[in-house]
């Protein structure tokens, strides 16, 4: 990249802008009242980021979610910008946008687990690795594994190498203490047999 977005930062109307569909950021309703208040009172300071979508001529958000949502939400904002949004253009392909969204929120708030599981679950179903997951999003093996489990399917796992905490021995070989006898009663040599 040889020139940062935000010096090319255009102003977009705001019914040209669509929320993608992974964002798993959410803003409580103090926050987002705050939010509103900052803008109210500094206007943008910052551009959304959004990627532009040529044969819809369309723009898709790929930060500043909640900006977007009070240019829509509050009247006095959306006639001040005069429904305009400050935009900062970046032109990747799908599996780096989301990457940059979780970027971006992870430097800032919280998310929520079931869409970002679901976020782990799309990029592995893009065929992107662990290792791609923890570089570009910031998350350690541990976390990615907690997200993979919270899916529930296991093709996510198909790639994870198990331990061998112990291996079963045929039922019939192994002596185990009948309900009426107690661990004291049986001689350990002979289970280990």
């Amino acid at each position: 990249m040889s020139k940062s977005p935000v010096y090319n930062v255009i102003a977009v109307p705001i019914e040209k802008i669509e929320p993608n569909t992974y964002n798993p950021n959410s803003v409580a309703p103090p926050e987002f009242k705050l939010l509103y208040d900052s803008i109210k009172e500094d206007g943008y300071t910052m551009p959304v980021v959004c990627y532009y979508v040529k044969s819809t001529d369309t723009y898709v958000l790929v930060d500043g979610f909640h900006r977007y949502r009070v240019m829509l939400e509050y009247p006095d904002i959306y006639e001040r910008e005069g429904g305009l949004l400050p935009v900062a253009i970046i032109d990747r392909p799908l599996e780096h946008r989301m990457a940059s969204t979780i970027r971006h929120n992870r430097a800032r708030g919280s998310h929520n687990v079931d869409l970002m599981s679901n976020i782990i679950k799309e990029l592995h179903e893009m065929g992107r690795s662990d290792a791609w997951i923890s570089k570009h999003l910031g998350m350690d093996r541990d976390e990615i594994l907690r997200l993979k489990q919270i899916t529930g399917l296991s093709a996510l796992f198909k790639d994870v190498k198990f331990g061998k905490a112990w291996l079963p021995e045929d039922e019939e070989e192994a002596q185990f203490p009948s309900s009426e006898e107690t661990a004291e009663d049986v001689d350990i040599e002979e289970m280990e047999e």
